[in-house]
């Protein structure tokens, strides 16, 4: 089947959502880079998102999950397929101590809520640029805070379109990993469990990992964020710009002269610099340092044809 009878199809349950075929994924992704899904499905409703779930396994579609597009290089190619994006499942639901979070809603939002309401807990996550579906795929953490250190439960779907809960044993959150990531899981929404705090002192905290972070991340330019995981024993960051790879990359992609963690898109850079620059890092810190560097960011699509 072709995209075009994909989207007359889906026509047919997708009705408060939005269809767009051969749509440029730069417009979703923090490196605004990438080439063109098949098709984009933004689902409007949990049910819509089933039913697009479902359709994809039922007809053996190629199915990625795109969520704030924060941790993820998407190839000059683009994606053969269909791309779930999940920006309008957002709400976020505060309720005494707990908070719950559709997938698509962005972290900082969900911080920032939680700390407008005298909430304590979730201060880490004030600057972290992704989405609740995909701060749950990787244990996103931030300052000493990590996912896992609130979270209560998740509800998620597997490529069959079945839903379940995981309870916070169950999601087997680690270092930058998860149940979810191990197993292509879709996350629909996230409990989290948080303490009454002061209102000062939650403030002051949120100033402080706010000014920390627009101090020393190049915030000015795309970038994936941190590219790669923190080896053990060391600090990616500190090996490359010991390395002296600061500045230096592949056509418009650059290793932040701010945050050597960093690779920006400087200057109209594609997926391909971006890549190219990754792997020049990578290669670099293994000569200098003999340590392998593992990515903490998502490559996905094709190369252009």
């Amino acid at each position: 089947m072709s995209k075009y009878i994909w989207l007359e199809e889906l026509k047919n349950v997708i009705k408060t959502g939005e269809l767009f075929v051969d749509e440029p994924l730069n417009k979703y992704t923090k490196t605004k880079l990438g080439g063109s899904a098949d098709l984009l499905v933004m689902p409007g409703t949990m049910d819509e998102m089933e039913a697009a779930v479902k359709y994809a396994y039922k007809n053996e579609i190629p199915l990625l999950l795109l969520g704030n597009g924060s941790n993820m290089v998407v190839r000059d190619g683009g994606v053969r397929g269909i791309v779930l994006h999940m920006s309008k499942l957002d709400t976020i639901v505060i309720n005494g101590t707990h908070v719950h979070a559709e997938a698509g809603a962005h972290i900082i939002d969900v911080s920032r809520q939680s700390a407008a309401a005298c909430l304590t807990g979730f201060e880490f996550a004030c600057g972290i640029p992704g989405s609740v579906g995909g701060a749950m795929a990787m244990n996103a953490g931030a300052y000493g805070g990590e996912i896992k250190d609130i979270i209560v439960q998740a509800t998620v779907m597997d490529r069959t379109g079945k839903i379940f809960v995981l309870s916070k044993d169950e999601l087997e959150l680690g270092y930058r990993q998860s149940i979810i990531a191990k197993n292509g899981l879709f996350v629909l929404s996230a409990d989290f469990k948080l303490e009454e705090g002061n209102q000062s002192e939650i403030d002051a905290k949120v100033a402080d990992l706010t000014f920390q972070r627009e101090s020393k991340q190049p915030l000015e330019y795309p970038s994936a964020g941190s590219v790669f995981k923190r080896p053990v024993g060391y600090f990616a960051g500190k090996l490359i710009q010991d390395s002296g790879l600061q500045g230096k990359g592949f056509g418009g992609a650059e290793v932040s002269e701010k945050h050597a963690g960093f690779i920006i898109n400087k200057n109209n850079a594609t997926a391909s610099d971006y890549i190219q620059t990754i792997e020049m890092v990578k290669k670099e810190v293994k000569n200098r340092f003999d340590v392998e560097l593992e990515l903490e960011v998502k490559i996905v699509g094709e190369e252009p044809q």
